[in-house]
């Protein structure tokens, strides 16, 4: 059974909207909730960039049953990963138990704000290994002094800690990125709808049943199908640059640069568009067959997000269950 989420984009929404959102969400019948973090939007045109740390515990409060994470927090360069363990272990206080640690190797865009450079993407993944071991070193409750490649930890010690732990999950791209860190991971991440990555990652990280296969879906409703495209092309048209050329550009004005020439017909070929839920939920199914567990949509842009949750989110859940069940 194909579990179906909900994305709360801080990219595009302020904090307590965003809030607003969850609730809603989850009053719709949505399994769980991720946050991307973010420092700058993708785009100008988004207009946001609220602390996803903050938002994702006044979620917690405001929600009761559906899960949580961060997709993905990069835990390096912006976050000392002495930090992020405490942020995670103070979530999953918060949230009761439903909380899931996403990580990943970051974007320039978001980490060169601390003025430390944009590693190459080799040190990026050895960076991330290094930060994975020590939050999970720190989630042992123990005193953790650590000298290593990257990072130092100083007679670190995390005091409120949840009794079920905090599950990982680390997003991977490539065969390099899963051999070397699905055996650190809980939960595999990714927004790539590929059945070999998938079943690499299952084959390196071991037989787990509970593991959890947990994907991205972008889909842009509206009752007016051009709206749709037109809002999806001015606010989402970075998405077809690909992950290699998005995790390097440092900026919204890169990023505008960069996908100046994407004309909306390319956004709507690769991006499910307009008031057609069948067709909606039918863009889920190259991750239902590649052997996804979980799906977070995201519902591109702002406006209309509200309409979004109250007329179209559960039917379109609805539609999406019963692919995922077939």
């Amino acid at each position: 059974m194909t579990r179906f989420g909900y994305t709360l984009m801080t990219e595009q929404s302020g904090p307590t909207d965003l809030v607003r959102y969850a609730v809603a969400a989850e009053n719709a019948g949505y399994d769980f909730e991720v946050s991307s973090d973010h420092y700058f939007p993708w785009l100008s045109s988004q207009g946001h960039a609220p602390y996803a740390w903050s938002v994702l515990g006044a979620v917690a409060q405001a929600t009761h049953r559906v899960e949580l994470a961060t997709y993905v927090t990069c835990p390096t360069m912006r976050y000392h990963p002495a930090v992020i363990a405490q942020q995670a272990a103070t979530m999953q206080l918060l949230a009761d138990g439903r909380f899931i640690l996403g990580l990943g190797a970051g974007e320039n865009l978001n980490e060169h704000v601390v003025g430390e450079g944009w590693p190459a993407v080799d040190a990026r993944h050895d960076m991330l290994e290094e930060a994975v071991r020590i939050i999970r070193e720190l989630h042992t409750g123990d005193m953790v002094t650590w000298d290593g490649e990257y990072f130092r930890v100083d007679s670190a010690k995390i005091w409120d800690l949840p009794e079920q732990g905090v599950p990982i999950g680390i997003a991977v791209s490539g065969e390099k990125s899963v051999a070397q860190l699905a055996p650190l991971a809980d939960h595999f991440i990714s927004t790539i709808p590929d059945r070999g990555l998938v079943e690499s990652w299952r084959s390196a990280h071991g037989d787990d049943a509970s593991a959890r296969i947990i994907g991205q879906l972008p889909i842009c409703w509206d009752p007016d199908k051009q709206a749709a495209v037109d809002r999806a092309h001015e606010q989402f048209r970075w998405f077809a640059a690909g992950w290699p050329v998005n995790a390097n550009l440092p900026t919204p004005e890169a990023f505008a640069g960069a996908s100046q020439f994407v004309r909306p017909e390319d956004v709507a070929s690769s991006l499910a568009c307009g008031p057609d839920l069948d067709e909606l939920a039918e863009s889920a199914r190259a991750f239902i067959d590649a052997g996804y567990t979980d799906i977070a949509i995201v519902q591109v842009g702002d406006e209309g997000q509200d309409a979004f949750l109250d007329q179209a989110a559960g039917p379109l859940l609805e539609k999406l269950r019963a692919l995922g069940n077939g």
